[in-house]
């Protein structure tokens, strides 16, 4: 089965190689030279643990093919997936002109009938609008080849998405023919050979089940982060809570962690998105109005409790952070609570030294020399006059409390991921703040 994949990001990317692992004969197509050049020769747009080893094995397999010419890349084609980006607008509705000009693309060189899957993600009625984009170039061409257009939209967790793709808790796809469904169901066998679901659906559903998706994500950590900030004012232990309510099976334990609020590409866009859809349609989003409130003021919340510690005198500090990518297992710093803190810090006059495993470079790209950087963790706590834990990489977890100790001006710690214990901390003689619990 030959299939061509339109956009070599993060989505893109990730399913292109998927597919190519299973067998499918994928290319990926892009129109910036340069990085195709890079994904031909192993050098990947983005950080992913274990697709830099897959892109290159199946590279050198032969299944997995990189092209900036969709007009030879789409013959012989069943399936073509769109998965470029849906950047949000000044407004917060998701910015469908590249999507669009794919589906204008596909219809101007597409040359046998076609299954096009916007896997993008992207309103409910986008597909409708792809349809029309390429038949629009088909009847431009005097052509009445037939194609077919398909929802699927992914679930693909940054510094999971290898497992999640391979092992997926259901497959989604949105059809409207038979025709769509049989080359889905065909594409999509070698991940069902596991049990693992594929739920067909209509279209419009299958389109509003990914904003449904992440909005509740989001809302279950925003609701966490204000249950913690209540858990400060009242002296209880949100992390007591947070074992309580997630032992009842209809809660569950996953993403009730309190920190310093969500980012990344998904959830901030979506749940934008997903406001702007329903005001365009004259309806209130008024659960989600608050989640996007909350976790705005959560970015916040440690550089608060900075503040506080320092009676709002940063003349001569100099801070430390550990974690700049949103979460780990990424180089993504996108809508990434680490940025919201370093501009407080810097615009109230501290002096900011920060390192991420992986994201230094992303780092450097958006915040240039306005903060100082280094290789290696406890380096960064030289003179600095607290540590602040942004990002709950796993190394930090059980770090040399003795070093640290000796190499910060004071054993002060604002932890925004509660990795540490409390009563443990104190114990290390660490002035200890964190989320959720009255400290100090």
């Amino acid at each position: 089965m030959k299939i061509v994949v339109i956009g070599t990001g993060y989505v893109g990317l990730v399913t292109g190689t998927c597919f190519a692992e299973v067998g499918v004969d994928v290319t990926c197509v892009d129109i910036d030279q340069k990085k195709i050049d890079n994904l031909k020769k192993g050098i990947l747009p983005i950080y992913e643990p274990g697709l830099e080893e897959m892109v290159v094995r199946n590279t050198q397999k032969n299944r997995l093919h990189f092209s900036t010419q969709l007009q030879n890349s789409i013959t012989d084609a069943e399936v073509a997936f769109i998965a470029v980006g849906t950047p949000p607008d000044e407004d917060g509705s998701a910015d469908l002109k590249y999507v669009l000009a794919v589906a204008a693309s596909i219809g101007q060189h597409m040359n046998k009938p076609l299954v096009v899957v916007t896997k993008s993600t992207v309103p409910v009625g986008t597909a409708e609008k792809v349809r029309a984009a390429v038949k629009a170039e088909l009847d431009k061409r005097k052509s009445d080849l037939a194609f077919y257009v398909s929802s699927n939209p992914e679930f693909l967790k940054e510094g999971a998405a290898i497992e999640d793709f391979m092992k997926p808790d259901r497959i989604v796809v949105g059809i409207d023919s038979t025709e769509a469904e049989e080359s889905m169901k065909r594409l999509y066998k070698p991940f069902l050979m596991n049990g693992h679901p594929i739920i067909f659906m209509d279209i419009p559903s299958a389109e509003m089940t990914k904003y449904a998706a992440n909005a509740m994500l989001a809302t279950k950590i925003s609701f966490m982060n204000d249950v913690a900030n209540l858990c400060e004012i009242m002296g209880a232990d949100v992390n007591m809570v947070r074992k309580g309510i997630g032992s009842d099976a209809r809660i569950g334990s996953k993403f009730i962690y309190p920190g310093v609020g969500y980012g990344g590409s998904c959830f901030p866009k979506d749940v934008k998105a997903l406001i702007k859809t329903a005001k365009e349609n004259k309806y209130t989003m008024r659960i989600l109005n608050a989640v996007e409130e909350v976790n705005d003021l959560q970015k916040e919340v440690l550089f608060n409790k900075v503040r506080t510690r320092f009676n709002n005198d940063f003349k001569g500090k100099t801070l430390a952070l550990w974690g700049l990518s949103f979460k780990p297992k990424t180089d993504d710093m996108r809508e990434a609570p680490s940025l919201v803190i370093i501009d407080k810090l810097l615009k109230a006059g501290a002096s900011v030294i920060a390192y991420d495993p992986v994201a230094m470079h992303e780092a450097q790209r958006i915040l240039g020399d306005t903060i100082a950087y280094t290789t290696d963790m406890y380096a960064t706590l030289n003179q600095a006059d607290a540590l602040l834990i942004v990002t709950e990489w796993p190394e930090f977890r059980v770090p040399d409390f003795s070093e640290m100790r000796k190499r910060l001006n004071q054993p002060l710690i604002f932890d925004g991921r509660n990795i540490f214990d409390y009563t443990d901390m104190k114990k290390q003689d660490f002035e200890y703040y964190c989320i959720g619990i009255k400290t100090n």
